[in-house]
């Protein structure tokens, strides 16, 4: 006679009958079922915080771009209204044009942060910690204090800029209130305050690459320049990677610091406004909440574009070893 029943197997050690493979699976579901619970529990708040605070705001931003909405509030339906005049808006062109213009001059202080942290990881070198101290401090500085103290530098008048210049010879101009300028010295002064945190990332990714590769390098003949292209930049691309990325969201973002360098009334700010500045200007000063939705909508479309290209063509040069 067979000792097998239903869900039950052969008769076990101790006497006792082991489970078969259906009462396992049973119990397993069981037991899946009563522990399931808990991890939502403790997830509840975090995931209620984030629907309430992020998605929400994201889906009411979208379905506000359908809407004509008031200085006072309410509204009605106005169809693709907003997205035809988004499409059309010189503003709207000049200031997508501006902010990358910006983001790729902020982005030249990759590498120049590249050969200063090189500079930085020589062994032996003295008070190199002060020295990434004092180069990471702007980026931890408030920018409206680092705005007050680059108007002080590009002032036309008597700033420092214009005068080393004029000891050169060379008149200086009004850096911040002329058009052609304006946008470069907004660059150069996001390029300065962004270099601190790239530096500190590219000097801990400098730590990791293995002395082995520069000992065989220098066995091979290789030179200090060659050692740096050779072994420095391609065992670095992954920090590159996402120094350029954060580096990139940051400068799509640009608000505070043009707002504190140029000011409103600045004759040069519709020249150099950012995408953030327009979405600013059009949803608090002229109240058109439903074309600045579309703005901030365009800008969330275009900087998920951005992010998505750097992740999709990283395999062609980052580097994973």
């Amino acid at each position: 006679m067979s000792a097998r029943t239903e869900g039950i197997s052969p008769v076990g050690g101790g006497g006792r009958p082991a489970p078969g493979p259906r009462a396992q699976a049973e119990h397993s579901r069981g037991a899946s079922a009563r522990d399931g619970f808990w991890p939502w529990l403790f997830l509840a708040p975090l995931l209620i915080g984030m629907g309430t605070f992020y998605l929400w705001p994201v889906v009411q931003t979208f379905l506000n771009t359908f809407m004509s909405i008031g200085p006072f509030g309410g509204g009605e339906f106005a169809g693709l209204a907003n997205y035809r005049k988004l499409l059309s808006e010189p503003d709207f062109l000049r200031s997508v044009l501006n902010t990358i213009i910006y983001t790729a001059i902020v982005l030249l202080g990759v590498p120049i942060a590249i050969v200063i942290s090189s500079l930085l990881n020589r062994p032996g070198l003295r008070f190199a910690t002060l020295y990434r101290t004092l180069f990471f401090m702007p980026y931890v500085a408030m920018p409206t204090a680092i705005a007050l103290v680059w108007r002080t530098i590009y002032n036309g008048d008597f700033g420092i800029l214009n005068t080393f210049l004029a000891l050169l010879g060379i008149d200086g101009p009004h850096w911040i209130s002329t058009p052609g300028y304006s946008l470069a010295a907004l660059g150069a002064m996001g390029l300065w305050s962004a270099l601190g945190f790239s530096l500190i990332i590219l000097s801990a990714g400098l730590q990791n690459i293995p002395a082995d590769l520069y000992e065989a390098a220098q066995l091979d003949g290789a030179g200090p320049w060659k050692q740096f292209m050779s072994v420095t930049v391609p065992m670095l691309t992954p920090s590159i990677f996402l120094v350029v990325v954060v580096t990139s969201i940051n400068a799509f973002q640009l608000f505070d610091l043009l707002f504190a360098l140029m000011g409103q009334s600045n004759p040069a700010m519709k020249q150099t406004q950012s995408m953030v500045f327009l979405f600013y200007e059009q949803g608090f000063i002229v109240n058109d909440k439903g074309y600045a939705s579309v703005i901030a909508i365009a800008i969330m479309a275009i900087v998920a574009l951005f992010t998505f290209l750097q992740f999709r063509f990283q395999n062609r040069w980052v580097n994973y070893v």
